[in-house]
């Protein structure tokens, strides 16, 4: 059963933090897991676009902003993760760290890119 000091669900507290202090100070220099998502940004921003094209990227809550990329790397780029984890995860995460609507705009964002992706239809 996964708990809050599961060593990978602190994984992604840290990558999230490192991206929401990324958005006030893109001159720092990134390494590890949010450093990724930093050298696929334009990719992973196009993908939040599509998914939720009534938010603009520099409306979006930075805290939403930063789960959302993270959950998208973990989709789109990495993929080692069942979907299933990964949305669970950015949910989550939206829980601890966001605004009460957070959640179910995660949720949605990332229903659209697994509906568009057709993630839903692979099998391990």
């Amino acid at each position: 059963m996964k708990t809050h000091q599961d060593p990978r669900h602190l994984k992604r507290i840290q990558a999230m933090q490192d991206l929401f202090a990324w958005e006030f100070n893109p001159q720092k220099a990134n390494e590890g897991t949010a450093g990724q998502i930093i050298q696929n940004l334009a990719q992973i921003d196009e993908e939040i676009k599509k998914a939720a094209p009534t938010w603009p990227i520099d409306k979006i809550n930075k805290i939403d902003l930063s789960i959302l990329r993270l959950a998208i790397f973990e989709l789109i780029i990495v993929s080692d993760t069942p979907y299933k984890v990964t949305v669970d995860e950015a949910v989550e995460l939206a829980k601890e760290f966001g605004t009460e609507a957070s959640p179910g705009f995660i949720n949605g964002a990332l229903g659209n890119i697994i509906s568009v992706h057709g993630l839903d239809k692979k099998t391990s």
